[in-house]
């Protein structure tokens, strides 16, 4: 399977200044198999290390942490010679043994020339905890579930990602391109962006299965959260977890803790909110009233929403069945909108937009997401079906003058004046046509 994220691995690989490599991302995006193939492909030899798999690997870090005793040991250990330049040595699961991550700082002072990744399914929450961790010693890359570009390539569609990438202005798909883009869009949304889901797909069609594989996802998440908490935080984990797909089926997505249950307040989930997104879990987008540049300066944390981080996923917890793919517009329009808006969270998140915001007016205008480009703000109104309501977008502009005003819905691409609508599938275009202050059409 192609990931966007392997030119990374290039780039990192080849890059002079070159520091151990510390891979996130949650559970069964795909780590370990992207860095994998990256080792096969990219270096003579690649040494596989799995803590979770084999729990005598930790014996290695045991007696010292500088990195020419590591070598010794990891030589021994395979039995022949590690050449810096010719290996790749992949420390997954490294959350089980904090001294592997601490030893990244060695290699980065003492043996930059040799070549590590190190991974794990909650890297994140297992950085926060760690005292040794080597701040500042290593880099940082993040993998997201496979996004709807990249399930393009897996079926095939790479021409239609030419020629986006070669758009110069907005200008309107014929229809039965069109047409087509969204129904590959409906699938996703029920597939989501889970490797081993989409590989199930393309290989048997069979949905039943691909239903199942993404139960089996969740239920390992479940898992996690007892395993890597105590049991009072497992619980609540599991509650917060659990109460997202019904909070994003209101049609104000503002989180409500009460939503969780009467008694709950923010206090309580503090702890919970960090712990998921620190797992790759969720997204926030966090709501900001005054639209300046930074938006974090300016945003209320109080006041968030909350999408998970795979839409398909999203889809297997509201059990959505198989026969919304086929209608015309359902899946699109099913729980007020909730998968397109996760989707578009999603996207955003996968494409670099680290952190989200979302305007609201104390008139109730709202503007789903506002995004940062070349030191200006653009807002993005998200739609699920094809009206032509614009109402908050005008408030918002009529405020706030922006260079352009976007919105993406299920309707082709098309600008009117300083207005740009993006089809769903295409969001992405937004930071190429936000650049360009005057787009002629």
């Amino acid at each position: 399977m192609k990931r966007i994220a392997y030119n990374d691995l290039i780039s990192w690989k080849n890059n002079i200044n070159r520091k151990p490599l510390v891979l996130q991302g949650a559970r069964q995006v795909g780590k370990t198999y992207l860095v994998r193939e990256f080792g096969k492909r990219e270096y003579k030899n690649l040494h596989y290390f799995n803590f979770e798999q084999d729990d005598r690997l930790s014996s290695l870090f045991d007696s010292s942490l500088t990195p020419e005793s590591i070598i010794d040991n990891i030589s021994l250990y395979v039995g022949v010679k590690i050449i810096a330049e010719e290996t790749l040595i992949f420390f997954d699961e490294v959350q089980i043994v904090p001294r592997v991550l601490t030893s990244l700082k060695y290699f980065q002072e003492q043996a930059p020339e040799y070549h590590i990744i190190a991974a794990g399914s909650l890297l994140g929450i297992s950085m926060g905890k760690a005292t040794g961790f080597p701040v500042g010693k290593v880099n940082f890359m993040t993998l997201f579930p496979m996004s709807f570009k990249e399930y393009l390539i897996e079926i095939g569609e790479d021409l239609f990602l030419e020629s986006l990438n070669s758009l110069e202005k907005p200008a309107p798909f014929p229809d039965v391109i069109h047409n087509k883009m969204l129904s590959h869009l409906k699938m996703y949304l029920f597939l989501g962006g889970m490797p081993e889901v989409i590989r199930e797909y393309g290989q048997n069609r069979d949905i039943q299965s691909v239903r199942s594989i993404q139960t089996d996802i969740l239920n390992a998440y479940e898992r996690d959260f007892s395993k890597y908490t105590d049991k009072n935080q497992a619980i609540k984990t599991s509650e917060f977890w659990n109460s997202i797909p019904g909070q994003l089926a209101r049609e104000n997505k503002k989180f409500k803790y009460q939503d969780i249950k009467k008694t709950a307040r923010s206090n309580m989930y503090e702890q919970t909110i960090e712990w998921l997104r620190k797992a790759g879990l969720v997204h926030l987008a966090y709501n900001v009233e005054t639209p300046k540049i930074p938006l974090s300066g300016y945003a209320d944390f109080s006041k968030f929403k909350v999408y998970m981080h795979d839409v398909g996923l999203l889809a297997a917890k509201l059990n959505i069945s198989s026969d919304q793919i086929v209608m015309p517009d359902a899946l699109f329009r099913e729980f007020n909108g909730a998968f397109i808006e996760n989707f578009i969270a999603q996207e955003l998140a996968s494409s670099g937009k680290n952190q989200l915001y979302y305007w609201t007016s104390r008139s109730d205008a709202e503007v789903d997401f506002l995004l940062e480009s070349n030191q200006k703000i653009f807002p993005l109104e998200v739609k699920s079906g094809t009206s032509r309501n614009t109402k908050s977008l005008q408030s918002y502009a009529s405020r706030y003058s922006p260079d352009k005003i976007f919105r993406t819905s299920p309707r082709n691409l098309i600008q009117s004046d300083n207005f740009i609508n993006l089809p769903l599938y295409a969001v992405n275009l937004l930071e190429r046509f936000s650049w360009n202050r005057e787009i002629k059409v």
